[in-house]
């Protein structure tokens, strides 16, 4: 070990306190991480830590030009088709039941996730698996976990499978530039470099629900596991058969200027109002307090003798067939179908109401799922989270112009409400191919060419650039730029070098690898508790500095805590763990059961590939 004392200085002291508030700042999410990030990229401008030329190089680093690049690709991917033929496929080869297609599931999203990025391909198979769920009759809450850990495990195969293998690149260049006289400069890894590692925590991922599957995944029934019709909807939900009549209140009739409740009552529970249109205003699943006066009219499902006896006996116009709700209760048009929001979504923290679901988006909210509780009342006053499922009623077209909004992900497709160009599917592939054989061939740099493939994609009409625009996760992108500062101040003012040695004084002697486990460990807390982009800032100038006053491999530590990062899997904490839990009606505890030991298997896995590669 190093035996010269590192001194506490000044500006150390500033860079441990901003530290500690970036953590602060993630784990209570006053504000927005992105946010957070923004802010501290600021103060630690205002502070002088790193000279002010510096500050906003984050925007035009290398990791995250290439993350703009595999998103926009992996958008082109998605529009050429390339998903629904994937969902195809697994349904040809994998058969009905839940061994085969589970395998082929986590075999397809663990590749997939290796050339983009973990949230993105979560969203992406998201329907498929949706859609395989509903033809196989296996229940969704056995497959989309298994998915998401696969997504995660698939993000250690290349360097651009995740954020913080992205990154690692540059904070080790970052780090080159402080290291101690005497010590030999980091080498950059190259593309497919933790791809051993990555196919060996794959491969246990698999090996653990194929053999433990049956006890740590749980079977439940979720909101909807396909595309239903509103008629099948209300049949389910209020437990009513028969047919859908048209009706319409008159002014003679006595139930005129009385709420829809009284409408209902006297035909006890055998019929059901499923939708009102009240003066312009159509809608469906009206609320039971609605009052409806005479020109009104309203849907109503139920038996036909029932229905007629009631209209005739409280003198209302029964509508020879279907007419103004042809639209909205016919399955060609419309139908019930599920959203999720996104832990990125701007609609974060507004109700319902103020969003005004039907005017802006064509959506009729009716009923919502959180933590394992469907909510039914109140809808109006819901304030949204990260990981609600609403189910909703729409006409296609206004789901399909949700394909492309960021603030939601739709987990039901129906066919026409994805416009594909599948005839682009050969271009699309091509330029995929391209930017992965100049990085394999050529000295290209990442960015450059994944950029080419992007700006390829586009040129060729693949996908447009408003629609690459839309698909770039812009909070990931100003979360990396604004803490890549950080790292620069944590390894420029020698505080990495200084916490590197507080720690081994602690810890005194010990093997390589037990330091290498504690890392892994303590980079698997912090991404629990903050995102992984944060973890890796932070933490891998702490492992360089540790590796090197140990007389270890600095590139092996950094290397380690980058992969640690995705092991995320106990808590819905990570994004891609959130964004499926309300559609898999996952609770805490489903997560705790399945991910502890996935958990313990990671790390094992995790340093005994490293050492054994490097």
């Amino acid at each position: 070990m190093m035996t010269e004392t590192i001194t506490l200085t000044t500006d150390m002291m500033l860079v441990l306190a901003i530290l500690v508030l970036t953590i602060l700042l993630f784990v209570t999410e006053v504000v927005r991480v992105d946010v957070a990030a923004m802010l501290i990229m600021v103060i630690v401008g205002l502070l002088g830590l790193i000279p002010t030329q510096e500050l906003l190089n984050g925007f035009s680093s290398n990791a995250v030009i290439a993350i703009i690049a595999v998103m926009i690709m992996g958008a082109g991917l998605d529009k050429a088709g390339i998903m629904s033929k994937l969902a195809q496929f697994i349904l040809k080869v994998s058969g009905q039941t839940e061994k085969r297609v589970l395998p082929m599931i986590f075999g397809t999203i663990a590749i997939s996730s290796s050339f983009m990025q973990n949230v993105a391909a979560a969203a992406l198979f998201l329907p498929v698996v949706n859609q395989i769920s509903a033809r196989t009759h296996i229940p969704l809450s056995r497959l989309l976990m298994p998915m998401g850990f696969g997504t995660l495990l698939g993000g250690t195969l290349t360097l651009v499978g995740c954020s913080s293998l992205i990154i690692l690149n540059d904070l080790i260049i970052s780090t080159n530039s402080a290291l101690p006289p005497g010590v030999t400069p980091m080498q950059p890894f190259t593309l497919f470099a933790p791809t051993p590692i990555g196919l060996a925590l794959v491969s246990v991922g698999l090996i653990y629900f194929l053999v433990a599957g049956r006890w740590i995944l749980p079977s439940l029934k979720t909101l909807a596991t396909r595309s239903i019709t509103p008629v099948d909807y209300f049949r389910q939900r209020y437990g009513v058969e028969g047919k859908v009549f048209e009706l319409l209140v008159t002014p003679n009739s006595p139930l005129s200027g009385k709420p829809i409740l009284a409408y209902e009552e006297p035909l006890y529970h055998s019929a059901v109002i499923v939708a009102l249109l009240k003066g312009k205003h159509l809608r469906i699943s009206p609320a039971r307090d609605v009052i409806l006066e005479p020109g009104d009219g309203f849907a109503m499902i139920g038996d036909e003798t029932a229905i007629t006896e009631f209209a005739h006996q409280f003198h209302l116009l029964i509508r020879p067939q279907i007419g103004i709700f042809t639209e909205i209760l016919i399955p060609t048009q419309a139908g019930v179908s599920e959203v999720v929001i996104p832990n990125n979504s701007q609609l974060i923290g507004y109700s319902l109401l103020d969003l005004r679901m039907r005017k802006t988006y064509g959506l009729t909210v009716l009923e919502a799922y959180r933590h394992h509780e469907v909510i039914l009342k109140g809808l109006r006053d819901l304030v949204l989270q990260s990981g609600d499922t609403l189910l909703v009623h729409s006409t296609w077209e206004d789901l399909a112009a949700l394909k492309d909004n960021k603030n939601f992900v739709t987990v039901t497709l129906h066919a026409q409400d994805k416009e594909q160009r599948t005839h682009k599917m050969g271009w699309a592939i091509g330029f995929l191919m391209l930017s992965l054989g100049l990085i394999l061939f050529t000295e290209t740099r990442l960015a450059i060419a994944f950029l080419i493939g992007a700006l390829g994609m586009i040129i060729s009409g693949v996908i447009t650039i408003d629609e690459g625009y839309k698909r770039v996760s812009w909070q990931t992108v100003f979360l990396l730029a604004g803490l890549i500062p950080l790292g620069q101040a944590v390894e420029a003012t020698g505080t990495a070098a200084w916490l590197a040695q507080q720690a081994l004084n602690g810890i005194g002697e010990m093997p390589v690898w037990v330091l290498q486990t504690a890392l892994a460990i303590l980079a698997t807390v912090f991404t629990q508790l903050m995102s992984n982009v944060g973890t890796t800032v932070l933490l891998v100038p702490l492992a360089v500095n540790i590796a090197i006053q140990s007389h270890a491999d600095p590139a092996m530590f950094a290397l380690t805590i980058a992969l640690a990062t995705s092991n995320s899997f106990m808590l819905p904490t990570h994004q891609v763990n959130a964004l499926l839990m309300g559609p898999g009606g996952y609770r805490v505890a489903d997560y705790l059961r399945a991910g502890s030991l996935m958990t313990i298997l990671f790390l094992i896995v995790l340093i005994t590939m490293i050492n054994m590669v490097f």
